[in-house]
Formats: structure tokens, C-alpha cells, sequence
């Protein structure tokens, strides 16, 4: 299992959110670029990149400044989301290096939008499905539709994707603890492969995740970390360590 450094860039700094209100936002450095270097340097095996300004504004506002990150960290595979709502979109990610994109407010919105995106795509598509009292969330997370995470995810295990990135926005940047129950949950409904996200507060928290993981015999590709790696309540090094040393990789990652 990965522990995933988590970068959110609001107007070219590196901010955490809380439950992604963009009023709450905690800005920890003017220099993503030097940030990812350093979680590159940390040994991180991948990196999750959102760009918040363009979640917003349903298109990139980040773009140059992300490539320029993608480029100070070649060879580490970067996933990258916020404003991905069309094919170009994704194309003009990938030639600039990104592994993967995250999609999440147009294949809640179109049904056929992830299915298109996944032929296009192959394998290098991540549905970013971020939930409110489990029920998907769009638009920067400012809208929360009537449609259930889990069908949401069984139905997207029919696809050609990279996996599932689930969030609980209520615990997304308030070091609450990750919502176990309900991640492993959405990970039994399908076949993809699953990245938790949203309230990881320490390495006890992360043990939990592993143990009920362990158990429930559904193995997660990773967990994202953003604000307690910020804030000091996570080591980067001390997590992963426990995660390689508990666990067996995943697709060889």
C-alpha cells in the first residue's frame, strides 16, 4: 500500500482545504515545485496533484505550473485532477507527463462521459469519486447529487480505468481519521482498485486502515495524505516504512 503526498494548488500555492471549502484554505508553501522535490526526495512513489482553482472553474488554471512539477519529479508518476471535463484535457496532461487523471464532476454528471474517457484512456483514468454522507459530490465538491458512491463505483468497475480515488469530504482535511468503514466498503463493490482519502490524521489512524484492510482481504493501492503531513501529525518516511513493511505491493507498485 502507498502513502501518497497529497499537493492542492489555489492561485500557484500549496494549500490544504477543510471539508473543501476554498474559504478554509491554510496556504503551507509558495512553491509547489520545491514541495514535490522534497516529497520525491522523501522516497514518495507517487504523487496526487488537484488543481483547486480549476475544480472551480470547471477547466485548468494550473496547467503550466503543474507541468513545470511533473518535470521537476520525472520518473515519479503524478496523478492530477480538478477541471478534467473533456478529452483534451487529458491529452494535454499526459503529454506533459501526468500518469493519471482524475475525473470526477463530468462522469457523475454524463453517464457516458467515463466510459468514453476509459476507451480513450486505457488504464490511465482515475474516477475521483468524493462523497457527502455517501452520496457523490460535484463541482468542486459544492454539489452533492442523489446518486450513491457505491453504484457509482460498482458500475464503474466495468471499465478500462486506473482505479477509484474516494474521498469522505466530511473528514477531508480535518485529521478526523479516515471513514474505514465506508472506504473498504465502496473498495467491495468493485474491482478496481481504491485510493482512501480525506481525514488521515497519524500513524495509528494509518495502522487502523491496515489492520481492517488486512481483514477485510481487499487490498487498497494507497491512502492520501495532505494537511497531517503539513502539520506534522504524519512522518512521510515512518508511514511508508510501516505500509512496506505490513504489506505486499499492488499491481507492482
Amino acid at each position: 500500500m502507498l502513502l501518497i503526498p497529497a499537493i492542492d494548488l489555489k492561485e500557484g500555492r500549496c494549500v490544504r482545504l477543510e471539508q473543501g471549502r476554498i474559504q478554509d484554505a491554510t496556504v503551507y508553501s509558495d512553491d509547489p515545485v520545491a514541495m514535490a522535490e522534497h516529497w520525491a526526495e522523501s522516497g514518495c512513489r507517487r504523487l496526487h496533484i488537484v488543481d483547486l482553482d480549476g475544480a472551480f472553474a470547471g477547466r485548468p488554471r494550473n496547467r503550466d505550473l503543474i507541468a513545470r512539477v511533473v518535470g521537476a519529479v520525472a520518473g515519479l508518476p503524478v496523478q492530477i485532477g480538478g477541471g478534467i471535463r473533456t478529452p483534451d484535457t487529458a491529452s494535454a496532461y499526459f503529454d506533459a507527463g501526468v500518469a493519471a487523471v482524475i475525473v470526477g464532476t463530468s462522469a457523475v454528471q454524463d453517464p457516458g462521459f467515463l466510459p468514453m474517457m476509459a476507451d480513450a484512456f486505457p488504464g490511465r483514468v482515475l474516477f475521483g469519486l468524493d462523497a457527502r454522507n455517501g452520496k457523490a459530490a460535484t463541482e468542486g465538491w459544492d454539489t452533492t447529487s442523489g446518486q450513491s458512491a457505491l453504484d457509482l463505483a460498482a458500475r464503474a468497475g466495468a471499465l478500462n480505468l486506473a482505479g477509484i480515488v474516494y474521498t469522505d469530504i466530511e473528514r477531508d482535511g480535518m485529521l478526523s481519521g479516515l471513514n474505514i468503514e465506508a472506504t473498504l466498503n465502496l473498495a467491495n463493490a468493485t474491482p478496481l482498485p481504491v485510493i482512501a482519502s480525506g481525514g488521515l490524521n497519524d500513524l495509528d489512524d494509518l495502522a487502523r486502515l491496515k489492520a481492517a484492510n488486512d481483514q477485510a482481504g481487499r487490498p487498497l493501492l494507497g491512502a492520501i495524505s495532505g494537511r497531517a503531513l503539513y502539520a506534522g501529525t504524519l512522518d512521510f518516511r515512518a508511514g511508508q516504512a510501516f505500509l512496506d513493511a505490513r504489506s505486499t505491493s499492488i499491481g507492482g507498485r
